[in-house]
């Protein structure tokens, strides 16, 4: 989770309160597992659902002013999302509330690596250019973890968001056959050749394999088609190219800045 470094360092100079969702029934605003921690001036993470959240901080920063020795840590408490909230979700949540210290750091980070490497999903990027970077910092705080890639030396930002690992192939097309598994795969490098390299790339693992989850090509109708045909004359069926979503991005955003195309691309992997 992209909040692990901060936890480390303020629980280097200060005990927080961790709650966890033990259950949850019903309509919910976070499911079984969530979990975030609380100090006595800031908190990281989010259970959700506003006054839940606000009642759970609460009740987290009692038991941080409290002395050790009368602190009720741990305790599990229910939470009905009804009336007496001033909300109208219909379910109730279970949380855990446990004191934490820098002696606990190993732990906490050990559950939630384990929680992310369930949650997050593969996501292979081709392509270092603008709308590639702008991604890569859309998708920071998004369960993907991102395996960026170019054929270009030096290409890369120094600083990358910690789920991105950066990767320099040539010919790019060749890092296809090495993805994990049920990876979605973005094609958006500097050359078109490049791109239509490695959509074949894709489809020929597509025929073997049948385990690439999503193929998005950036560029538009009149691009796809052009590919569509060159691929057609790759061997590739029509039922085969259908495999591939292009243009990219949810319907209706239609601005051209990278920052833009980002949102729209971030939201349609999150619907696929």
């Amino acid at each position: 989770m992209h909040w692990i470094p901060a936890l480390l360092e303020k629980l280097a100079h200060a005990p927080a309160v961790w709650i966890t969702v033990l259950q949850a029934q019903g309509s919910v605003p976070r499911g079984a597992g969530t979990v975030m921690a609380i100090f006595a001036d800031d908190f990281l993470g989010t259970i959700g659902g506003g006054h839940l959240e606000f009642e759970a901080i609460a009740e987290a920063r009692r038991c941080l002013q409290a002395s050790d020795a009368h602190a009720p840590l741990p305790f599990e408490k229910r939470f009905a999302l009804g009336p007496s909230l001033g909300q109208c979700c219909g379910g109730a949540l279970v949380l855990k509330f446990e004191g934490v210290t820098i002696q606990d750091a190993p732990r906490l980070q050990a559950l939630m690596q384990a929680q992310a490497a369930e949650r997050f999903r593969p996501l292979a990027l081709f392509g270092g250019g603008h709308v590639g970077k702008a991604l890569v910092q859309v998708l920071a705080p998004l369960p993907f973890h991102v395996r960026w890639i170019d054929s270009r030396d030096e290409i890369f930002p120094a600083d990358v968001p910690g789920q991105v690992v950066c990767e320099h192939s040539n010919p790019v097309q060749a890092a296809v056959p090495e993805l994990a598994p049920q990876s979605r795969v973005l094609i958006m490098s500097f050359s078109h050749a490049e791109d239509l390299d490695v959509v074949a790339a894709c489809l020929q693992r597509q025929r073997q394999h049948k385990d690439l989850a999503f193929i998005g090509l950036i560029g538009s109708a009149t691009k796809w088609a052009t590919f569509k045909r060159r691929l057609v004359e790759r061997g590739f069926t029509e039922e085969e190219c259908q495999q591939v979503t292009c243009p990219i991005g949810v319907p209706g955003i239609t601005g051209k800045e990278p920052e833009v195309i980002a949102v729209a691309v971030a939201a349609q992997l999150l619907q696929a």
